[in-house]
């Protein structure tokens, strides 16, 4: 059983920042990737950002230059450093992972945490 917990979720003014973190716990053999989506009100979900088992990143053109994603494999954890906040980027944000469990059957599957609120506003 594979899970994934979110934090760091919270309310910011515009132009502050907040770190998102996400840890993968249970029966893993690798992680292929991770990452993030969010979803606002009328909106349809979307990529945020994500990374590879390799480290390569890719990123939202909204939140290029702003948004910074990491991963630190040993704890098998991402991270998303959020700055210059802005009104639009309130939205839960759900974190993602592809991962091999460590079953017999040895699975490839996508995990989603519970999602987090980001509230940006004065």
């Amino acid at each position: 059983q594979v899970q994934l917990v979110e934090s760091g979720g919270g309310l910011v003014q515009p132009g502050g920042s907040l770190r998102l973190s996400c840890a993968a716990s249970g029966s893993i053999l690798s992680i292929n990737y991770m990452g993030w989506y969010r979803q606002a009100p009328g909106k349809e979900r979307e990529l945020v950002a994500r990374i590879t088992s390799s480290g390569t990143t890719t990123y939202a053109d909204p939140v290029k230059g702003r948004f910074t994603i990491s991963r630190d494999n040993p704890k098998n954890t991402v991270y998303l450093q959020m700055n210059s906040l802005k009104p639009e980027d309130t939205a839960v944000y759900y974190c993602y992972a592809n991962i091999r469990d460590g079953g017999s059957l040895s699975r490839v599957m996508n995990y989603w945490g519970k999602g987090t609120l980001v509230t940006v506003s004065s």
